[in-house]
């Protein structure tokens, strides 16, 4: 909100800090001065703020802004932080904490009594004890040793602990976990459920996988349909409703994938035990089964509780070779049916338009000692895609399912994206001669689709691909069921990991109570406020989890290149902005090339045309175009990586 105090312009909004100091001041909708959009604070204006402190500014008179409106904080009204993750630095007498989130600047002052047991180059939590005032640094006592001087991966587990997220399960909910493990499958469960122990299922997943919450099984029948299953761990059975090991799950929303480390949204005793469908094992499931037609079309499914056995553990890559080997016999047939089957159904969507982003994404290998071994083009071979296919005939079978029984439900929503964006993505695409067709206002995702199949194979495919994913909407959970603009689906929800996200277990409880035919009002009520408060609490924990990833991959790739500075690479331009042009290697790694450092002429921006252009020598830069690079400099902390274009005399 915003009031006048002595002619004075007034507001109060959130603090962001950027890593060089300065900062913006994010006011809220209902601000009077909401229109002037986030206010900027230079590093001489903070006052002892840090980052995500709520403060009260005074707004500078307009004739002595700059770019953008300025202000002054001039009262911090609540404090964001409560303790800072970083490397311990010690001194003698003192020592300091120097912040791993590159917004808080400052490092943090530790008296020679707050040390504890931390030593030198530890990571560590440093709880702090007095707020900065004025030039002064904040004071703190640590609190926590997250992990020692050179142990593997303390870098990594220091992200972990710096996000907020606890690898640690509460007591209460550990107990729960290890009590279900312990008592395994009561018979009388099994007699109650469908047996399909005795039919051939196999799960199919990466060779490091340890949690397996979908298994599934094809049969070719004699009138050339296929029966395919689709079966999922009944983590609802395991997990009650308000238990300490429902309300852990809840909180953590989903599985954190960092590298080689998995922080689980359950403990290991159920996402690696008694929920995993582990060859050879009895297991209790939800089944979705479909009557697959030749054409793709779904004719017939059923969903109902079951018990399986799965027989076989495969892997993607063992699974791939098979498959791209065509050597069919007798005992590996049953794959070249799945394959045959998610060719269909890959056909079929494709011909509703469904949008197949085909971007690639880096496969970090770390040594014993967590340190990079390699970078590469993570693949995505024909198995991966076979149990893609599956598991979105399932989720779109269960979506359509329920949502025409009109039960509360959480749905996977991915909805049209603005018209802003799509102007600004024909722009680009005309920039390279193709043409974006349809009324922008009602893009359908067919026309986006037929793009990406004339860019297929080109040099700027993988930028095409990236530009039109950032001009798309994210993905939310909702429960209401407005559709998947992406998959070109009116109806689609997450049923298929229930292990590693709540919206999957939240469906599944109420799946098996309409299955039991317990939904009644109360019930309706019950599970319309607990489906609206996953699908929303989800979404955020989700957000989270894609920047913890995204900020451990930054980390490892600068580690990587560190050890490269000096060395020559060539690459596509993958950005260009203002202050420089990004390019990324053919291993995903992407780095800034600065305008101070092409020194053969001044370059201007041309953000309509995505293209920086000399002034003297009308030499142009465009989103797409290959170049040759050298490494120049990286700044860890900062995961900065500099480049230098190599075909620039200096």
């Amino acid at each position: 909100m915003a009031k006048k105090k002595s002619n004075r312009s007034v507001a109060t909004g959130t603090l962001k800090k950027h890593r060089k100091g300065f900062g913006f001041v994010i006011l809220p909708e209902d601000s009077p001065y909401s229109e002037l959009g986030d206010i900027f604070i230079s590093p001489g204006s903070m006052h002892g703020a840090m980052d995500g402190d709520t403060v009260e500014i005074d707004l500078i008179p307009e004739y002595l802004w700059g770019n953008s409106p300025e202000g002054i904080i001039t009262k911090i009204v609540n404090r964001n932080l409560a303790e800072v993750v970083g490397t311990f630095e010690k001194g003698k007498k003192f020592g300091f904490v120097v912040p791993d989130d590159r917004k808080i600047r400052d490092d943090v002052f530790i008296r020679k009594k707050n040390f504890g047991k931390a030593k030198n180059g530890d990571k560590v939590v440093a709880k702090i004890i007095k707020y900065p005032e004025g030039k002064d640094s904040a004071e703190g006592k640590i609190s926590e040793i997250i992990a020692r001087k050179g142990e593997k991966n303390a870098d990594v587990k220091a992200i972990i602990r710096g996000s907020g997220i606890n690898t640690v399960f509460p007591k209460n909910a550990a107990e729960q976990a290890s009590k279900a493990q312990k008592e395994g499958i009561a018979e009388d469960e099994i007699k109650k459920r469908r047996d399909l122990r005795d039919v051939f299922t196999v799960t199919i997943d990466g060779a490091h996988s340890k949690d397996f919450d979908d298994a599934v099984c094809v049969e070719k029948l004699s009138d050339g349909s296929y029966k395919l299953g689709v079966h999922i761990a009944d983590v609802a059975h395991y997990v009650k409703e308000n238990s300490a090991l429902d309300k852990e799950a809840f909180e953590r929303g989903n599985s954190v994938y960092v590298l080689d480390q998995v922080v689980p949204m359950l403990p290991e005793a159920l996402s690696n035990g008694i929920c995993s469908l582990n060859p050879e094992q009895d297991r209790l499931t939800l089944t979705c089964e479909m009557i697959v037609d030749e054409k793709g079309r779904i004719k017939e499914h059923e969903i109902y509780e079951s018990v399986i056995r799965s027989h076989k553990r495969l892997v993607y890559d063992d699974v791939s070779d098979i498959i791209e080997s065509g050597n069919r016999t007798e005992e590996n047939g049953y794959l070249f049916d799945m394959a045959e089957l998610a060719a269909i159904l890959r056909q079929k969507r494709e011909a509703k338009g469904s949008i197949d982003f085909d971007i690639d994404e880096a496969e970090i290998s770390l040594d014993d000692k967590g340190n990079v071994a390699d970078i590469k083009v993570a693949e995505r071979r024909v198995a991966n895609k076979l149990i893609e296919e599956f598991m979105l005939a399932a989720n779109m079978t269960v979506a359509e399912h329920f949502f025409w029984m009109s039960v509360p439900f959480v749905y996977r929503v991915h909805e049209r994206p603005s018209i802003e964006k799509m102007e600004e993505l024909r722009t680009f695409l005309r920039s390279l001669g193709i043409t974006l067709k349809g009324d922008l206002s009602q893009i359908r995702p067919d026309a986006l689709s037929a793009v990406l199949k004339e860019i297929s194979g080109k040099s700027y495919e993988n930028v095409v691909n990236t530009v039109m994913l950032r001009s798309m909407q994210k993905a939310t959970y909702e429960t209401e069921c407005s559709g998947h603009f992406g998959l070109a689906l009116k109806y689609y929800c997450h049923f298929t990991s229930p292990i590693r996200r709540y919206p999957d277990l939240m469906i599944h409880r109420v799946i098996k109570t309409i299955l039991k035919g317990k939904l009644d009002e109360k019930g309706i009520k019950k599970f319309a406020e607990k489906c609206a408060a996953a699908a929303e609490h989800s979404s955020a924990t989700e957000r989270k989890a894609i920047e913890i990833e995204r900020e451990a991959e930054r980390l490892k790739m600068a580690e990587y290149m560190l050890e490269r500075v000096g060395l020559e690479y060539d690459g596509i331009i993958s950005g260009v902005t203002g202050f420089g042009i990004y390019v990324q290697l053919d291993n995903c790694v992407e780095g800034m090339v600065r305008y101070e450092t092409m020194r053969d002429d001044y370059y201007d921006y041309e953000p309509e045309k995505y293209r920086a252009i000399g002034e003297r020598t009308h030499k142009t830069y465009t989103l797409g175009d290959r170049v040759r690079i050298k490494v120049d400099s990286v700044y860890i902390r900062e995961r900065e990586i500099n480049f230098i274009m190599k075909d620039i005399d200096k």
